[in-house]
């Protein structure tokens, strides 16, 4: 087995793994704006969004940046997307069935250091109990377009994933997500909403 070498801690360190994903979101917008393509920031960035809105105290970040588009958008969004630098791969999903659709941040890059690709309208895997929401309306942020909370709320109800509930709990905590959203939902994602505000510590 090879022994982890580990680098220096450093403030450095930890701020620029933020700075790289903030830059990876905003090339990413740009590249679609600039080409006309719908999409939507959806994930861990759209939900620390959200919840920076209330609470910039309860922001918790994230290492990957995740995109709702069109299926039907694919072609166009690739081409800019390659212009803007990335490299397109469809990798292995761990844990799960199917396979993900990324944009490696250039071609030595990690899974990791990418942008995800989530199709509108679909189920995320084959036995997802809900599709993705249609790509519609969308939250004008900071440079780029963000999805609707109840998209959002939507999105993680279906995958709920143990990153999911984290998340969840991220907008329940600052009061974003409670009870009244109850009757909104199908019966199967209420439960799991449920279970979220009967369990908020997880």
């Amino acid at each position: 087995m090879t022994a982890t070498v580990l680098a220096p801690v450093s403030w450095k360190r930890m701020e620029q793994s933020i700075e790289n994903v903030r830059r990876r979101l905003e090339r990413t917008a740009k590249a679609l704006r600039e080409a006309g393509v719908s999409y939507a920031v959806v994930g861990g960035n759209a939900v620390a969004a959200w919840v920076s809105r209330v609470d910039t105290a309860a922001v918790r970040n994230t290492r990957d940046v995740d995109i709702l588009l069109r299926r039907s958008d694919f072609e166009r969004a690739k081409a800019v997307l390659e212009a803007a630098g990335f490299v397109y791969r469809r990798v292995a999903s761990l844990g799960k069935a199917g396979a993900l659709d990324v944009f490696l941040d250039g071609p030595d890059a990690k899974v990791r250091d990418a942008v995800h690709i989530l199709w509108a309208g679909e189920r995320p895997v084959p036995d997802a109990i809900e599709p993705t929401p249609d790509l519609g309306r969308t939250e004008s942020a900071d440079g780029f377009e963000l999805v609707p909370l109840a998209d959002l709320l939507w999105m993680k109800l279906t995958s709920f994933r143990d990153k999911d509930r984290m998340h969840l709990r991220d907008l329940a905590g600052v009061g974003l997500v409670d009870e009244s959203w109850l009757p909104r939902l199908p019966d199967a994602l209420a439960r799991r909403l449920r279970m979220i505000l009967d369990d908020p510590e997880g």
